[in-house]
């Protein structure tokens, strides 16, 4: 019975859990984030990595390990094609850009498509020809980084404001997948991608499947290429391993299984997050020159326990299966969202130094804005500092929505059971009681 009540979406507590670890401990170590510009230019940079996460997920979803290594180097293709087709006159405009991109795209993975389906090569294989291919093309048509982007794209880049393109194509992209999720071809796709036989044999038309995969992830591919273009407004050959290897490690991070027939939108958008927060976390920190080196090790080590992790959901999930991993992410999206008002609120009630500046620390100091805050200027006040009313409002929504999920939760548990347990009895008896005390301090307020 535990087998048959363990979630679908079990998998998704880890990069949840993660990314509420990693973006409350960046909004301390970084407080800049907590602001307009600094959410703004978060979504432009992690843009990319995001609607690439998103091209290699549909991909994996097919099954057959299929995963395009290539997705790296192909978009680093089509930024420079971008860049050296601007900066030749050829093509400068929307809609061209848009058509180029998105070609370039949707005809390399059509050839990859073709190649698996009628040549019959193995897919690592030809992810891996590709990426040899890609890497030495993009040095022939762009030496070294440089060159510019079209005018029009260049103020999409710069992160003032929350609202920007980049946004609206990031929004766009995560609903066109969330609808495409509700399809019946979305449906063949997971069959597929789970027993490619058994799909075969129920009437799916394998190839035409696997097709539309392929110019799926190459639309995604596109967009990407369109986002990166627009964040460092000229072209970069060499980004494709870089990115390969963060995509990669995003898509692991968020449960879509490289075997294929698991994997959403939600998971890849949590691990590719989770990842551009890494390595922000990790920029807070100094590590001189062997920075690059930490931050590649990172990924590695989170591949490699994502992995692990993967293999261990089935057994876990039986065990937790009661909770849910959106309940869970509101919850602690709430601890977030506290940890975030904190940081960004802290200046209008933090205390001006007095005299010589004895029992009150600088703004920026971690204490003074965390733990100990002076009430009313008195610097001889060693006691912790009264929340503010937003962060009691913040507080009293965490308590009121962890209490609602963990006992919907456990009702919903006590009623799928064949007889009645403990929690039922203590739960009926808590209110009973609290309904006595209720009555009686009313009792007492009218005496």
């Amino acid at each position: 019975m535990s087998e048959r009540r363990s979630s679908n979406t079990t998998y998704l507590l880890v990069p949840i859990l993660l990314i509420a670890v990693l973006l409350g401990t960046a909004a301390i170590r970084a407080p800049n984030l907590v602001s307009l510009p600094g959410i703004g230019s978060a979504i432009i940079v992690a843009a990319p990595l995001t609607l690439a996460t998103y091209a290699l997920m549909a991909l994996a979803v097919a099954g057959r390990g299929t995963v395009d290594l290539a997705v790296g180097p192909l978009l680093a293709f089509i930024n420079v094609s971008i860049v050296k087709l601007n900066m030749l006159g050829v093509v400068t405009g929307p809609f061209g850009i848009f058509l180029v991109a998105l070609g370039i795209g949707m005809l390399y993975q059509l050839a990859f498509a073709l190649i698996i389906i009628f040549v019959r090569v193995q897919p690592i294989i030809v992810a891996l020809s590709g990426f040899l291919a890609l890497t030495g093309i993009n040095l022939v048509i762009l030496r070294r980084p440089g060159g510019t982007a079209p005018e029009w794209m260049s103020s999409w880049g710069l992160g003032n404001t929350i609202f920007s393109p980049v946004l609206l194509i990031l929004v766009l992209a995560t609903a066109g997948w969330l609808l495409f999720t509700r399809s019946s071809f979305y449906a063949n796709l997971r069959l597929m991608g789970y027993d490619e036989r058994a799909a075969y044999t129920s009437g799916v038309r394998i190839s035409v499947v696997r097709i539309g995969a392929h110019l799926i992830a190459g639309v995604y591919v596109g967009l990407a290429a369109i986002c990166y273009t627009a964040l460092i407004s000229s072209g970069d050959p060499t980004q494709g391993t870089t990115m390969t290897l963060t995509a990669v490690t995003a898509l692991v991070l968020g449960g879509v299984a490289l075997s294929g027939g698991r994997g959403g939108v939600t998971g890849a958008l949590l691990g590719a997050v989770n990842l551009f927060l890494i390595g922000y976390v990790l920029a807070t920190f100094n590590f001189g020159a062997q920075q690059a080196f930490v931050t590649q090790l990172f990924y590695g080590l989170i591949l490699v326990c994502s992995l692990l992790l993967t293999l261990l959901v089935p057994i876990i999930g039986r065990y937790i299966w009661f909770i849910s991993p959106y309940a869970a992410f509101v919850v602690l999206g709430c601890v977030v969202a506290g940890i975030m008002l904190h940081v960004g609120t802290a200046e209008t009630y933090l205390t001006a130094p007095v005299g010589d500046g004895a029992g009150v620390a600088a703004a920026g100091d971690l204490a003074t804005r965390f733990l100990l805050l002076p009430p009313s200027g008195d610097p001889t006040w060693t006691g912790l500092a009264a929340p503010t009313p937003l962060q009691q409002a913040v507080l009293a929504l965490v308590v009121v929505l962890g209490t609602l999920t963990v006992v919907t939760r456990m009702v919903v548990a006590e009623a799928l059971s064949y007889r009645v347990g403990l929690f039922l009895y203590v739960f009926v008896g808590s209110l009973i009681l609290l309904l006595l005390l209720l009555a009686g301090q009313g009792h007492a307020v009218r005496v």
